[in-house]
């Protein structure tokens, strides 16, 4: 509280070394952006402490490296002595603590604000757009901190190299021999957080329509995007992917295109081989300018499924090449690189089932799953069970997850997921099942799933070619992976 505190001293120290002791406040601590902020400070020596509706794991990881959590709304149980409160826009307007500490002239931000704090001194690497930006993120993070170079990392997901979803800069690292603070950060477009952040390098992915109970058409998101290229730092760099709609409108000094196999960007790959859920293919990079030469790295091995995620792998590299790592480097960390929790993890892989946990809560991002485990897999079966996020995406894109559900063999609704959303009326996982062709089809609670998984899935399992199963969604359809993988152990 006031003006004087560490909080506010601390806007030219390097990542927040003078904030040591300062009391920090989160509620909705256990949101994957919230709690990689919470992670920050803690580094920092701050005393951090904050609230969430329901433990989880990334809560109780919290509360194992030191930072109290609790689980009742309830303003008792609050730090009084709190120099800044950080909340979530997923929060209720009507939350007691929160409207506690905005009552009482607490200094209370939104997360997007305190990334904006954090990163103003800092080279920044800001990871936007409506697929696949928690998937590329932790790529450059990884690419940066296994060749040396190093970096500090705000992930959107948790890497599975490391088992966290942030990690401070090493001292020791290229970067932190200079004198720089690098941080890689997922640029979040939800409620236009994005543009609270000054890139010095910025990918953009895709700029769909999404979040439009926030932007209201598809032309307000992309415009969002296009305002978030002009925050790149003059003489900055934009890596954008190629074709992407009105993408001649993104503005920085410099730019550079990318795709999976387009030759007319300028990056892309080529020679792509599948081998057993892995990819090789070489990348090639064409010069700029008259004083940069092409480039190739051949032989590059990503081991994640996903024809998605080697266009996604290609924009990393694209990054890492640009800050002069390398080639040898890049090649042997993207080998290395084993993925990120729920972007096309694999639960079980054997010759007689792939389970496949994902995200994806799009139908563009479906398409990209669905696709690419039919692709890696074209002999099996490819069964669906998906959690419809969000009451007003559902409405919006239900023609959209229908065509897409379709490429699957058969699926398996769950009802939606309301998150921060009260009921829309008529809108249900059903209105995705009636717009669909697939006759495998049906809708399904989380409680009558597990002995679909058992009585039904395992029985008809295909003994001669094997069988796809997966789980996606935003919801908290995750909470089924463990026991439908137990089942599967068991009895395949």
């Amino acid at each position: 509280m006031g003006e004087e505190s560490k909080i506010e001293k601390a806007g030219s120290s390097p990542l927040g070394e003078r904030w040591k002791g300062a009391v920090v406040y989160f509620v909705g601590i256990g949101g994957i952006g919230m709690s990689a902020i919470a992670r920050f400070f803690h580094s920092k020596g701050v005393k951090v402490s904050g609230y969430d509706k329901t433990p989880t794991t990334l809560t109780r990881e919290l509360e194992t490296s030191g930072i109290a959590v609790h689980y009742e709304d309830n303003v008792e149980l609050i730090p009084k002595d709190a120099e800044l409160v950080v909340y979530t826009p997923a929060i209720p307007k009507e939350h007691k603590e929160l409207l506690y500490y905005q009552q009482h002239g607490y200094k209370v931000v939104k997360r997007s604000d305190v990334l904006q704090m954090i990163t103003e001194s800092s080279f920044n690497i800001c990871i936007a757009g409506t697929h696949g930006k928690t998937t590329i993120t932790t790529m450059v993070a990884h690419l940066l901190r296994d060749s040396g170079y190093g970096c500090n990392a705000f992930l959107g997901g948790i890497s599975v190299n490391y088992g966290t979803n942030f990690w401070p800069q090493d001292p020791a690292s290229t970067s932190g021999s200079d004198g720089r603070d690098i941080c890689v950060i997922e640029a979040d477009e939800y409620d236009r957080s994005f543009l609270k952040l000054n890139p010095d390098i910025a990918i953009i992915t895709s700029m769909d329509a999404d979040h439009l109970d926030i932007y209201g058409t598809a032309e307000a998101v992309e415009q969002g995007f296009i305002d978030f290229s002009k925050k790149v730092k003059p003489g900055g760099l934009l890596v954008r992917q190629f074709g992407l709609k009105r993408g001649k409108e993104l503005k920085a000094d410099r730019h550079i295109t990318y795709s999976l196999q387009n030759e007319s960007a300028d990056v892309y790959a080529a020679n792509i081989r599948m081998m057993n859920g892995s990819y090789e293919f070489d990348v090639m990079m064409s010069a700029r300018t008259p004083s940069e030469k092409d480039n190739m790295l051949d032989n590059v091995r990503l081991n994640m499924g996903g024809m998605h995620n080697v266009e996604n792998v290609i924009a990393a590299i694209a990054v890492a090449s640009s800050l002069e790592i390398e080639n040898s480097k890049i090649k042997a960390a993207v080998a290395s690189f084993r993925g990120v929790k729920r972007r096309f993890e694999y639960i079980v892989k054997n010759d007689k089932i792939v389970f496949i946990d994902d995200y994806a809560h799009h139908p563009e991002e479906l398409r990209a799953l669905i696709t690419g485990a039919m692709t890696l897999f074209k002999q099996k079966k490819c069964t669906v069970i998906f959690q419809p996020h969000l009451y007003t995406r559902t409405r919006d894109q239900a023609d959209g997850f229908a065509e897409v559900l379709d490429m699957a063999d058969e699926v398996i609704l769950l009802p939606i997921y309301p998150a921060r959303e009260l009921p829309v009326e008529g809108v249900s996982s059903e209105m995705i099942l009636s717009k669909m062709k697939n006759e495998h089809k049906r809708v399904m609670t989380k409680e009558e799933l597990a002995g679909w998984v058992k009585n039904d899935f395992v029985k008809h399992a295909n003994k001669e070619f094997g069988e796809v199963l997966i789980t996606c969604g935003a919801g908290d359809i995750d909470t089924l992976v463990a026991p439908v993988k137990a089942i599967l152990d068991k009895e395949i």
